[in-house]
């Protein structure tokens, strides 16, 4: 067995490595020491280990130093991490942390405070509270002899964007794949400081960042949570070289005034997920380092390999014969996309399916005790991702959105994606969510979320809309929430599925157009609303209304 095919095996080959290996605002740790802190917290969770139940430790924790520590921990110890996500409330974090069967929960006083009430399974002597309990003394660091690449690292929560979140299986061993990839990929070097901003519980920063840098013994930097206005700061400060993102943490940092001097600064390179192309180009003329947009999931990766010369649009080209776009009926591979002068698909009914990797049930490792989910991933032999894509003629791969992401407009099928780009193109929207909405006759409408730094009317944004040569009549928005701040998961991204059940009904304001002619948007009322309601019920469809 290799020595290298874990991530306890990565970890100690760090020793005696006394460049820095983590930073915090309040210090600096060589690699050595973050190994030493780690073995020291291992040697705590062995002791503490009950050898009846799954090794399972959740922390509940913003990106601080302890984090980094405690997955170190867990790497030497054979732990498996479960990431808590502090954006969870209630019946649903107290069951979402239930299921994954913990023996224990590192945490600080603001965590405890948020599991106060709930029954997860824990009780509270087996609470580890990094900010008020003596930390570990000195332990030498070994690989505990159990640990093989087959040993569960990570229960990753899958996002939960458009429907309840999974805990997604990733093993040492398909980490340190990921970490070696990524670092190749990404182009990840000894030098590299690794700027951390997205959170420690969620698979882009511990698949795309951490594990990368303890690979090449770069420098991770941490900030506790992302902030706009505390990015460019941190990236000066730590001499930030690369970072992770999602699209609307983007959205946000351009949102920022722009200054002079944005551009100096020591950032060369981002990897993330749902930044429009037009963002992308914006990013890197206002603050000149190259976003690199990917492909991938919590679940499974590797599937897309990168076209730096490919349409900006393009996800890049499927990394072998077995990544196909199909239907998902019949299986069929769908025919290449026919795009007309402003890259809209016309033949979309044929062309746009569903992604799949025949290849890749292999690899995937399932979903915590959810077997109706691991059937619905894996099926007829092949891994199903559940997202939308299509190829053009050159053989590049775009994605279209998730399953879920498909609107049925008037027979036809829309993607909410290329409606939710199209928006984000507009000066004065920083976020936007497309989903549909029940019609009250048949089908589906399309409903927009957007945040904005401009009122509503000062959008104008029928005019706007219909100015996008490449929108077509149905992809236009019949509904329109306006927001200061939408609900977003715990990784940054926006919370679909509940704005989708809120549809119209929503507290925030609503503006829609009847449909008929030119777009034109009025502010709903209530008695619209109350005309809709009796719309639905004259038309035998309330059912579709929660």
């Amino acid at each position: 067995m290799s020595r290298r095919d874990t991530i306890a095996d990565l970890l100690l080959d760090r020793l005696g490595d006394h460049r820095p290996g983590l930073r915090s605002r309040e210090r600096t740790w060589t690699w050595d020491e973050v190994v030493r802190d780690s073995a020291a917290r291992a040697a705590r969770l062995r002791q503490l280990r009950e050898e009846d139940r799954p090794f399972h430790v959740g922390i509940l924790l913003d990106n601080v130093p302890e984090f980094v520590l405690w997955l170190g921990a867990a790497a030497l110890s054979g732990a498996t991490v479960v990431g808590i996500n502090p954006t969870r409330r209630g019946s649903y974090l107290e069951a979402e942390v239930r299921h994954t069967d913990l023996q224990l929960v590192v945490t600080g006083a603001a965590g405890s405070e948020l599991l106060d009430g709930l029954d997860i399974g824990v009780p509270r002597d087996r609470f580890l509270l990094v900010d008020s309990a003596e930390p570990p003394g000195p332990a030498e660091p070994f690989r505990d002899p159990s640990v093989s690449a087959a040993t569960r690292m990570l229960l990753l929560f899958t996002s939960g964007t458009t429907g309840a979140s999974k805990a997604a299986i990733c093993s040492q061993g398909r980490l340190v794949g990921l970490a070696c990839q990524n670092t190749a990929k990404y182009h990840i070097g000894r030098d590299d400081v690794c700027y951390c901003c997205m959170p420690l519980f969620h698979g882009n920063a511990l698949m795309a960042l951490w594990a990368p840098a303890l690979l090449a013994g770069a420098c991770v930097a941490l900030a506790p949570k992302f902030t706009a206005s505390g990015f460019l700061p941190d990236v000066r400060h730590y001499g930030a070289t690369y970072f992770t993102y999602v699209g609307k943490a983007i959205g946000y940092l351009l949102d920022q005034p722009e200054r002079p001097d944005d551009a100096d600064n020591t950032l060369t390179h981002g990897f993330g997920t749902e930044a429009s192309p037009e963002d992308r180009a914006e990013f890197q003329r206002r603050f000149g380092a190259t976003l690199h947009e990917g492909y991938g999931s919590s679940e499974s990766a590797g599937m897309i390999n990168r076209a730096p010369a490919g349409p900006p649009s393009a996800l890049g080209v499927p990394a072998h014969a077995g990544v196909r776009v199909v239907d998902p009926e019949t299986r069929k591979t769908c025919p290449p996309a026919e795009l007309d002068e402003h890259g809209r698909v016309r033949n979309a009914e044929e062309a746009i399916g569903e992604i799949v990797d025949t290849e890749g049930a292999a690899k995937f490792e399932g979903y915590y005790k959810n077997p109706a989910a691991n059937a619905e991933r894996v099926r007829h032999g092949w891994y199903w991702t559940g997202d939308l894509g299509y190829l053009d003629g050159e053989g590049y791969l775009y994605f279209a959105g998730r399953s879920g992401d498909w609107i049925r407009v008037d027979g036809e099928n829309i993607s909410a994606l290329l409606t939710e780009r199209v928006l984000r193109r507009h000066p004065d929207i920083i976020a936007a969510g497309v989903f549909a909405v029940p019609d009250p006759r048949s089908g589906d409408q399309v409903m927009a979320a957007l945040e904005t730094r401009a009122r509503f009317e000062d959008l104008h944004l029928a005019e706007f809309l219909a100015a996008q040569e490449d929108l077509g009549p149905k992809g236009v928005p019949r509904y329109i929430r306006v927001s200061s701040q939408l609900p977003t998961t715990g990784s940054n991204k926006l919370r679909k599925k509940e704005m989708q059940a809120d549809g119209w009904r929503t507290t925030d304001e609503v503006h829609w157009w009847p449909g008929r002619g030119t777009p034109s948007y009025a502010r709903m009322t209530e008695q619209d609303k109350q005309n809709l309601r009796e719309q639905f019920a004259a038309n035998g469809r309330s059912r579709f209304l929660p």
